[in-house]
């Protein structure tokens, strides 16, 4: 292994770990935990499972405590109305050029109107109408797109002998295919990158007012390119079975339709879940093995072995897996205990805001054998990188074949790929990335 890769994910010393995972304040976090956080979640999980934070919420990092949590979902409310509040609505964000409509901040409207951030029976309607066009059928009918969108990229990055993982391949293929799930045009589709990335970063726990102004006229400019395209559809629908988009506005087959504002923020929603996310499975999984020489070269003999496609394909899910156990692309989530309630024996008043760190529960050696090692055979993988329960990433089918075939054609066409300089960390708490990654083919 070389010096550069080495460095990718720095060490931290067990003293560094446990002195920052006393003093742990999410809106305040220092670069070496963003950089590595794994020691820092290892010394919570063992020392204080139930972290209580300096702003009086919790923070959770046991596997078995976050599937308690996502088990009850009628004590743990995803609605983040009062959270978002603060967060958002303030001066200068809650006045022009800012203001929506309604009165509130682009950002606060958004994130409140999504389908994560929702309870029933909100959640319920759209998640419904996503999930009917997200069918099996539907999934296992865009592979050859899928294939073809991949190999066209490979090939021009063959042409020019490498290029950056992360903006020449792992954010172009969830562009494309969620711009195809809504029947974006491709003429279109520059922006949608940008917006997604400043919308989803202010999530972050500590924003700039750089941020949070950029977040909230990205919001803006998103809506407004949006109702040009509903418009249109409204005019010439799609075929429901497919586009989403289409879907959402003819509403379920009983009348009921979403508003305008659901319209809307969810269509903004489902282009951000959908590139993100992705976007750091595929840069962390193709980086990740540069860090572990030993598991590429092991994955590479499998599939050279492999007696079938469908083996292919299973030797590719498990892999995909585990890359999302060992760097899961979303590391934070969030709910408010509607009642007082125990988690595992905890007590927890009602209202206590809680942050589950799923990051740290996919280490959870309670759970998985060797959880620090990268084990690409792993099997009875229970990782929760796309959460649990009722607010189970309802794309986790379409993420997962997106993994298979970016990854495994990557490394079909690239088998000796290596990086040619450090890549670039995106600094995020939540969403675990990278912002570049330059790179060779050989």
């Amino acid at each position: 292994m070389s010096t550069l890769i080495s460095h990718i994910t720095p060490p931290l010393s067990a003293n560094r770990a446990q002195e920052i995972a006393q003093t742990l304040d999410l809106r305040a976090l220092p670069r070496d935990f963003l950089d590595n956080p794994y020691p820092v979640y290892a010394a919570l999980r063992e020392a204080e499972p139930f972290k209580r934070m300096p702003d009086g919420s919790y923070f959770l990092t046991r596997h078995a405590d976050l599937v308690a949590v996502y088990r009850d979902a009628k004590v743990f409310s995803s609605d983040k109305q009062v959270e978002f509040g603060p967060k958002y609505n303030h001066a200068p964000f809650n006045q022009p050029p800012y203001t929506t409509p309604g009165g509130v901040a682009p950002l606060f409207e958004h994130h409140t109107n999504s389908l994560v951030f929702n309870d029933p029976p909100l959640h319920t309607r759209v998640r419904r109408l996503i999930m009917g066009a997200l069918t099996r059928r539907a999934i296992e009918a865009m592979e050859p797109g899928l294939v073809q969108l991949v190999d066209s990229l490979l090939g021009k990055i063959e042409a020019q002998g490498g290029g950056d993982l992360i903006e020449d391949f792992a954010s172009a293929i969830p562009v494309e295919i969620i711009g195809n799930l809504l029947d974006v045009p491709h003429a279109d589709r520059e922006p949608l990158r940008g917006w997604s990335l400043a919308i989803l970063g202010a999530l972050e726990p500590a924003l700039t007012p750089e941020q949070e102004a950029l977040g909230n006229r990205s919001v803006t400019d998103f809506l407004a390119y949006l109702r040009e395209l509903v418009a249109k559809r409204r005019q010439q629908p799609g075929d429901p079975e497919h586009d989403v988009l289409t879907r959402l506005i003819q509403g379920e087959a009983n009348g009921d339709a979403l508003s305008e504002v659901e319209l809307l923020q969810n269509c903004v929603f489902l282009l951000n879940a959908g590139h993100e996310t992705t976007t750091n499975l595929i840069g962390n999984a193709l980086i990740t093995l540069q860090e572990w020489p030993e598991q590429r070269e092991q994955l590479k003999a499998d599939l050279k072995l492999a007696a079938s496609d469908e083996e292919r394909e299973q030797i590719l899910g498990r892999a995909v897996d585990e890359f999302l156990r060992f760097e899961s692309s979303n590391q934070l989530g969030n709910r408010r205990a509607l009642q007082a309630t125990q988690i595992n024996g905890v007590d927890l008043p009602a209202g206590a805001l809680v942050t589950l760190c799923i990051g740290a529960a996919n280490r959870d050696p309670a759970v998985y054998e060797n959880p620090e090692q990268l084990n690409l055979r792993r099997t009875g993988n229970k990782h929760l990188a796309f959460g649990f329960g009722v607010h189970q990433c309802a794309g986790l089918s379409l993420a997962r074949l997106e993994g298979r075939i970016a990854i495994g054609r990557f490394l079909q066409r690239f088998p000796n790929y290596r990086l040619t300089q450090t890549p670039v960390r995106a600094g995020r708490a939540r969403f675990r990335g990278f912002l570049s990654a330059p790179f060779q083919t050989r």
